[in-house]
C-alpha cells in the first residue's frame, strides 16, 4: 500500500525513528514506525482490518470518510483514502478491498 502524508513535516516526523520518539514518546512512536510498516506490507486496507492488533475503523460524524489505528492509548493514527477517486461499494460506504493508499491525516488523540 501506498502512504502519503498530510504536510512536508507530519511525514519528516513519522518517517524518521528518532523524531517520532522525541515527539511521540518511545512506545508511541515505535508503533507508528510499526504501523507504517504494516501499511507498507500489504496491498490494500481490507487486509489492515484481519490485523486485529491495528483495530483499524472507519470515524463518524464530523470525522466520516477517515479512519484510524490504534496505537498506545489514547492515540490513533487518523488517515483517509489517497486513491482518486475514493474506491467506494454501491451503499455509499468506503470499499476497503479496493484502497491500496493512504493519507496520514495525524497522530492525535480525538476522544476529547
Amino acid at each position: 500500500m501506498d502512504i502519503y502524508f498530510q504536510g512536508s513535516k507530519l511525514e519528516r516526523i513519522c518517517n524518521d525513528q528518532s523524531q517520532r520518539i522525541r515527539t511521540y514518546g518511545p512506545v508511541c512512536g515505535k508503533l507508528i514506525g510499526r504501523r507504517l510498516d504494516q501499511f507498507r506490507a500489504v496491498a490494500n486496507l481490507n487486509m489492515v482490518g484481519l490485523l486485529p492488533q491495528m483495530r483499524c475503523h472507519e470515524l463518524k460524524g464530523d470525522r466520516k470518510g477517515t479512519l484510524a489505528v490504534d496505537l498506545e492509548h489514547p492515540y490513533r493514527l487518523v488517515f483517509e483514502p489517497a486513491n482518486e477517486p475514493v474506491p467506494r461499494k454501491s451503499d455509499g460506504g468506503l470499499d476497503w478491498t479496493n484502497i491500496t493508499a493512504i493519507r496520514v491525516l495525524a497522530v492525535e488523540d480525538y476522544h476529547d
